[in-house]
């Protein structure tokens, strides 16, 4: 998010919000539905193990992601300090879908008038609806971060491990994940994630901001942990320039991704031996006879 400056306006659960190792003003307390972290280390497994099992794990869902149509709801509001409701709107709502040569595409089914007034929409905050808030960890990018193990948790009925993801190194140009997630024990696989987008630009006159997110995912065809509910919030802060006070600026964002349908199922998935492959259902195919 950039902030418009008042001289150049003219021109899992999704009640869940967790606690980040953030600014104070970030920081909450563990909500409804999370157990407290045992930090002794796993039994019958390394760290080691389980951070190969989930890169295996989130490589072959993405695939599988991948062949999924969707909808995609993006809310972006700017919250008056006065009232403690939305003052500025950006609304999108979008089919994730293919055409007929098999290629990805999206259709933008509902875009009301954009009334924010004080932030303006960069591409940064786009890239971040697409590629990290529904973060994934997959045994190709497990080399750009360092994770730490905190602890078994259990979160709502699930057993999971608890570890904090950072960048190992920052390059150019690049956004990374700095964060927690959550991996279910069973599945091997990232249900929640906690964090924020690195580096944020913080140069005055210059900075592009984004708050603090928590992503929520659920399972989908009895077999897919894919992300469904985001929420984003928290104080951007904007240096003073041109004349103008600073300014902090509260930010509430709300993603969610429905309607999950197979649309195609061009890669085949292998867990612990067995082919666990979805099949999409032949429109053709006749109900067998009672």
């Amino acid at each position: 998010m950039k902030s418009i400056s008042s001289s150049s306006r003219t021109a899992v659960s999704a009640a869940l919000l967790l606690a980040l190792a953030l600014p104070a003003a970030a920081q909450k307390a563990a909500a409804d539905g999370f157990g407290p972290l045992d930090p002794t280390p796993p039994t019958g497994t390394t760290v080691a193990e389980i951070i190969e099992r989930m890169g295996k794990r989130e490589a072959e869902f993405s695939a599988a992601r991948n062949n999924y149509v969707f909808r995609q709801s993006v809310k972006v509001d700017t919250i008056s300090d006065d009232t403690g409701r939305p003052d500025g709107e950006y609304q999108q709502v979008t089919d994730i879908t293919f055409n007929d040569k098999g290629q990805r595409e999206e259709h933008v089914v509902f875009a009301p008038q954009n009334t924010l007034e004080r932030v303006i929409m960069t591409p940064t905050d786009f890239d971040e609806i697409v590629n990290r808030l529904p973060f994934i960890l997959t045994t190709e990018q497990l080399p750009l971060y360092d994770l730490t193990y905190l602890g078994r948790q259990r979160v709502d009925e699930l057993d999971t491990y608890v570890f904090d993801v950072k960048p190992r190194r920052i390059e150019k140009g690049k956004h990374y994940f700095q964060g927690k997630v959550w991996v279910d024990q069973q599945d091997n696989q990232i249900v929640v994630v906690n964090g924020m987008t690195v580096p944020q630009d913080t140069r005055r006159g210059h900075e592009d901001l984004q708050p603090p997110f928590t992503t929520y995912y659920q399972q989908i065809d009895g077999k897919y942990w894919f992300p469904t509910y985001t929420k984003a919030e928290g104080d951007l802060h904007f240096a003073a320039q041109d004349g103008a006070v600073s300014q902090d600026i509260h930010m509430r964002n709300v993603v969610r991704y429905t309607d999950y349908k197979l649309f195609r199922a061009t890669v085949t998935i292998h867990y612990d031996g067995q082919d666990i492959t979805p099949t999409k259902p032949d429109p053709n195919q006749k109900p067998p006879k009672k």
